[in-house]
């Protein structure tokens, strides 16, 4: 006995099954690195550890990739920008100077040319993990049961509005 999609010409499948692999994995926007396969949300936050923009990459995806993107449109001057030891590449150095932001990043250890750092403002980026532990607290963020990268964007934006209200 056939089903009633069936029955209608329906295809389960049909719209994935068009997809090349890459299209595919930019759906998904699952990707592969060291910890396995997963999804990195890359999140600038307020001084008070509240989310404002989350960028999300399949797993593979460096971080200093997405510094100056996560930092594009806002108003740095007579601000202080603090990130960890991934977010210290030349490119974002310099987008945050040229914007009048004060860099509170730590130079890597294999630094050529290291710069100063107030490692008792860099205290302060803790508020970031503090997000990033309130986010885990939704199991389907930190779970990552959603299929579809979209359908993970909807919930983790939800979760930060669920953030923002307490």
């Amino acid at each position: 006995m056939q089903s009633a999609s069936t029955r209608r010409g329906c295809k389960k499948g049909a719209e994935e099954s068009e997809l090349t692999p890459e299209e595919m994995k930019e759906k998904q926007g699952i990707g592969l690195s060291r910890g396995g396969k997963n999804t990195k949300i890359h999140a600038l936050c307020d001084g008070l550890g509240n989310p404002i923009r989350l960028i999300f990459t399949c797993g593979e995806v460096s971080d200093s990739k997405q510094g100056v993107p996560l930092l594009d449109g806002f108003d740095l001057s007579d601000s202080a920008v603090l990130g960890d030891k991934a977010f210290g590449s030349t490119e974002i150095l310099t987008y945050i100077r040229s914007n009048g932001g004060t860099v509170v990043i730590p130079p890597k250890s294999n630094t050529v040319n290291p710069w100063d750092c107030d490692y008792n403002h860099y205290k302060e980026r803790h508020l970031v993990e503090c997000f990033f532990n309130k986010l885990k607290h939704f199991r389907r963020v930190a779970t990552r049961y959603d299929k579809l990268l979209s359908m993970f964007m909807a919930f983790t934006y939800l979760a930060c509005i669920m953030i923002w209200l307490k």
